[in-house]
């Protein structure tokens, strides 16, 4: 029995000192599930009541590090699972930290095709980090939405 508790203790203590992130670190899966669900929403609800949905920290579209983003097709923000008070401004030429234009990019791979990958380097806000993002885009009519994974 002591042997027993001795090894419990031991795995208690190594799942208490393991990275956090590590639980919370989104999947490619995740990421398509959730933008396929806002774009239903958006279907569904319209603009006014997703934008609200999207943007509510404590809602069902923000799941750890995955968060709702919505662009127009021309380049303005909607929504903003992230930063809500980016709603409303012109993002459309918005680069990431190595200069690349993601706005511009996801407008233009979506215009033939409903879905896109856009790969950008973007600050990463539970690990304060900048790092290599992939984000999962659906044109729907004239809303682009997505969301992103970080590289694990």
């Amino acid at each position: 029995m002591i042997r027993r508790t001795a090894s419990l203790v031991a795995v208690a203590a190594a799942l208490l000192t393991a990275p956090a992130f590590a639980a919370d670190h989104a999947t490619p899966e995740q990421a398509k599930s959730l933008v396929a669900e806002a774009v239903a929403y958006l279907k569904a609800k319209g603009p006014d009541e997703a934008t609200k949905a999207f943007q509510d920290p404590k809602g069902s579209f923000r799941r750890g590090e995955l968060y709702v983003f919505v662009f127009d097709t021309d380049g303005r923000y909607v929504a903003s699972g992230a930063n809500p008070k980016l709603a409303g401004s012109n993002a459309a030429d918005l680069k990431d930290a190595e200069g690349k234009p993601i706005v511009q990019a996801m407008i233009t791979e979506t215009k033939d095709k409903p879905t896109a990958v856009i790969d950008y380097v973007w600050l990463n806000r539970q690990t304060n980090k900048v790092e290599h993002k992939h984000s999962y885009v659906t044109r729907d009519g004239r809303y682009i939405v997505g969301a992103g994974t970080y590289d694990q």
